[in-house]
């Protein structure tokens, strides 16, 4: 028997339990999390006893009975879920989880050292100016991501060996970021300024999986979270735009001018620590939030699907190609993260044993009109770089296009043999979330090996 074949398969088949029970709205993801340790003891239990793994797992899914009743059971449990998603606990919800009012409190102390963190700075001369935007630039998820990883590492009890993997990955990105002698406004300062983030990310990620960062399922689980903290970090900065209008409005009422408070405190603060609190509130309220970012999914791909493809029409027939400027090939760049984010969030919230439906139509043409895009937008910066040389931008440009046509590019791959009954969804899945570190690994690249490789311009 080949273990290794087998184990994967046993993988797969608690992934699909596990996306089974994420469906049902009454069990958080702690109660999953709960469950699935239960049912992998069970497993290990029975695979001792001498069952052979795909037995053990068959067996062991009988004993936890039948999902539907324990949704059910949950949902009786903990009826106040099922109509307070978006308000603070019940008084009997806050009695019987004890810890929630604690992990509230610990968010809180962690959104404040963010905050705080962001004027440490001008404690020793570099106030949060002009004159020092480009140490701002490059330091700015230094600011706030490891404190967000730290309070993962609180809530996952994390040990103490990942922690100092941890630690030391931000000590090695804050020296990054600022041993480099990099001229002041030049590309390589904005090129690591814009891809340190992106690496720190995923080693945040890393904190927020904990164990199951390995799995497939696990780093689904942070695209979700990554989805919907945008969407509530976006909700508290619309509410916040409005407290500061309420504000400026009144004091201005009396003679008072808050704007510079508002530039030097108000938004600094409240943009680090918000990212925080949103991802409390994601934590928090997880059962009914994880539903928002696949909904708006189902809205916009039909648009960004149709949008790609009149595109694409008018550019074949007009003959123009596209202009390879510095903004324009950002905003084109951010299209196809877009049309990458689109299909990750309709992977999320797809039952991986369904057949094809007609929204998986959709996502192909979606998916390989965003290929066809990349293919010409990649071959339009190649003939650049081939006229008038090399620089950071046009390279950095040229490498990430070329990753993202060959994620869109296997994506199309797997998706149509799905749909041409030669594959499984759950292949694609792994293919996106593995790639994850592909796109980690380009961004270490271009902080670390971009600078001397350019001479620090």
């Amino acid at each position: 028997m080949d273990t290794t074949n087998t184990a994967t398969a046993i993988e797969q088949q608690i992934d699909q339990w596990r996306s089974f029970l994420r469906k049902r709205q009454a069990i958080h993801a702690v109660d999953i999390a709960e469950l699935e340790d239960h049912l992998r003891e069970q497993v290990a239990g029975l695979v001792d006893a001498g069952l052979a793994p795909d037995e053990a797992f068959l067996v062991a899914v009988k004993r936890m009975g039948n999902l539907d009743a324990i949704s059910k059971e949950f949902a009786r449990e903990h009826s106040d879920r099922l109509w307070k998603q978006l308000v603070l606990v019940s008084a009997d919800a806050e009695a019987r989880s004890p810890g929630g009012n604690r992990e509230a409190f610990v968010a809180f102390c962690f959104a404040v050292a963010a905050a705080l963190a962001i004027k440490i700075p001008a404690l020793f001369g570099m106030p949060l100016d002009d004159g020092a935007a480009g140490f701002y630039m490059r330091n700015l998820s230094l600011f706030i991501l490891p404190l967000l990883a730290g309070y993962f590492v609180w809530k996952r009890k994390t040990g103490s060996r990942s922690i100092l993997y941890l630690v030391g990955i931000f000590i090695a990105a804050a020296i990054a970021a600022n041993a480099f002698p990099v001229t002041p406004g030049g590309s390589t300062e904005a090129l690591m300024a814009l891809h340190l983030p992106i690496a720190l990310w995923l080693v945040t990620g890393v904190a927020y999986a904990g164990k199951r960062w390995r799995e497939s399922g696990g780093r689904m689980d942070f695209i979700r979270f990554s989805g919907e903290l945008f969407i509530y970090y976006v909700l508290i900065a619309l509410g916040g735009g409005v407290l500061f209008g309420f504000m400026a409005l009144i004091f201005n009422a009396i003679g008072i001018d808050v704007e510079p408070f508002f530039e030097s405190w108000l938004l600094p603060c409240g943009a680090m620590g918000g990212v925080v609190i949103a991802s409390w509130l994601v934590e928090a309220k997880q059962s009914v939030i994880e539903n928002m970012a696949p909904v708006l999914t189902r809205l916009f791909t039909p648009l960004f699907a149709l949008m790609l493809v009149v595109f694409l029409a008018v550019m074949s027939l007009t003959g123009r190609g596209i202009d390879i400027d510095r903004n324009v090939l950002i905003a084109f760049d951010l299209l196809l993260v877009m049309v990458l984010a689109l299909l990750l969030y309709s992977i999320s919230a797809r039952d991986l044993q369904a057949g094809p439906q007609a929204f998986d139509f959709v996502q192909v043409v979606l998916v390989v009109s965003a290929l066809i895009a990349d293919a010409v937008a990649l071959w339009a910066i190649a003939a650049r770089i081939s006229e008038f040389g090399a620089s950071p931008n046009r390279v950095a440009a040229l490498g990430i296009n070329f990753l993202l046509l060959v994620n869109l590019a296997w994506s199309a791959v797997l998706y149509i043999g799905f749909l041409r009954g030669r594959g499984s969804f759950a292949s694609l899945e792994r293919w996106q979330t593995r790639y994850l570190l592909v796109y980690a690994g380009w961004a270490c690249v271009v902080v670390i090996i971009f600078p001397p490789m350019f001479g620090y311009v």
